[in-house]
């Protein structure tokens, strides 16, 4: 397998020579300097008991938006719908940072109706994933049999992760916390023989209940074969864009530093540095060795905020000046914020007003691309192009 710094490097080159200005490419292409744009919100809904996650399965109109109790709801032309497209909120522990917190359509949902769910559950808090299926009613969902893929208990209370996302690849990758308490007291941010603190990669149609591609780093070496990346903290969240082939991870900070992290979405292997680094300062210990991590691209200390929301590069059509612009915000602080990557760097950074959108819970997009703010005011924000 090439070395991790023979890939970074290589993804970098690429990314950094292009002079390239189609839309796509991280580029404004002939749209007007960013700066010069504007951007507004509309509420597609509100209502809603602490929403932590929007998705939608691939060319359908409808939004799936996820609530921490325990629920998903469906918003179909405009309206949230009342009844439930799931509800298994006897099953799930929630409060704090524990609930229902993730939610992924496979890629074959039109024709197999298969999605799964990541969520804290009852009694005791851990971290379970289980899949569904739409059943005749395409606004109401079912439990197909042998539905639980993965079970991992959590050891505190906080830094469960909880998102869930099939890749381009079409693998399952599961977001996971080092299991909480402070500083990472059990050392599993830097330990690949555990699952905690990591990014995983299944195949949850290769096996019962899923299989380990053969290509992950730790197949055949030490360390955990389900194991893609570690280092990490709390990754809430983290996306792909298979528009430039780039995987951002937004991580939560402890004392000090939130970050966001971008790679190439087929590196595997990769050392975010947790508790090693908490962004790119020394955490552990003052010197420390940054041989071999993946330092982030972007950085922003607690006097602008205390926990990252990530998000997504935007895709959509409604918007064409800020295609492929990262966007993400702050639970605490609410801003909105965004930028462009070029190989390494970041370009064009820009904090937007777009009003009192209240506490950021996730951002989310749709199956065109667009994307939304879920606030802990219970509404859905759309993300337009201010008038």
């Amino acid at each position: 397998m090439p070395s991790l710094l023979m890939l970074l490097l290589g993804f970098l080159a690429i990314a950094g020579c292009s002079d390239s200005t189609e839309p796509g490419d991280g580029s404004n292409g002939d749209g007007p300097p960013i700066n010069e744009v504007g951007l507004a919100v509309e509420v597609t809904a509100g209502g809603l008991e602490s929403p932590l996650y929007l998705t939608a399965p691939v060319g359908d109109a409808r939004l799936f938006v996820v609530e921490q109790p325990g629920r998903i709801r469906i918003i179909g032309n405009g309206e949230l719908l009342s009844e439930p497209f799931l509800d298994i909120s006897d099953s799930v522990r929630s409060g704090g940072e524990r609930g229902l917190l993730g939610m992924a359509f496979h890629p074959g949902y039109a024709s197999n109706g298969f999605f799964y769910v990541s969520y804290s559950s009852q009694p005791d808090g851990d971290t379970r994933i289980e899949r569904y299926s739409a059943s005749a009613d395409p606004n109401v969902a079912e439990p197909l049999a042998n539905r639980v893929i993965f079970t991992l208990e959590q050891p505190f209370v906080n830094h469960n992760g909880g998102q869930i996302e099939f890749g381009p690849d079409g693998m399952l990758y599961v977001g996971l916390g080092d299991g909480g308490g402070g500083g990472d007291p059990q050392g599993n941010g830097q330990n690949v023989g555990t699952l905690l603190g990591t990014l995983l990669r299944i195949d949850v149609d290769g096996g019962n209940p899923y299989a380990i591609p053969g290509d992950n780093p730790y197949v055949g070496v030490a360390g955990r074969d389900e194991i893609w990346a570690y280092g990490l903290r709390n990754p809430w969240r983290f996306s792909f864009d298979e528009t430039s082939g780039v995987l951002y991870v937004a991580d939560v900070g402890q004392n000090a530093w939130e970050e966001v992290s971008a790679v190439p979405d087929d590196l595997g292997g990769a050392n975010y540095g947790w508790n090693i680094m908490e962004g790119r300062h020394c955490f552990a210990a003052d010197p420390c060795d940054t041989s071999g991590l993946v330092l982030p691209v972007l950085e922003y200390g607690h006097s602008e905020g205390c926990s990252i929301t990530g998000g997504y590069a935007y895709r959509g059509s409604g918007i064409p000046a800020i295609r492929g612009h990262y966007f993400y915000s702050d639970h605490c602080s609410g801003f909105l914020r965004s930028f462009r990557l070029l190989g390494n760097s970041i370009m064009d950074e820009k904090d937007w007003d777009v009003g009192d959108i209240g506490r950021v819970l996730s951002l989310g997009q749709d199956s065109s691309g667009e994307l939304y703010i879920l606030s802990a005011n219970g509404r859905v924000y759309r993300l337009v192009a201010a008038e």
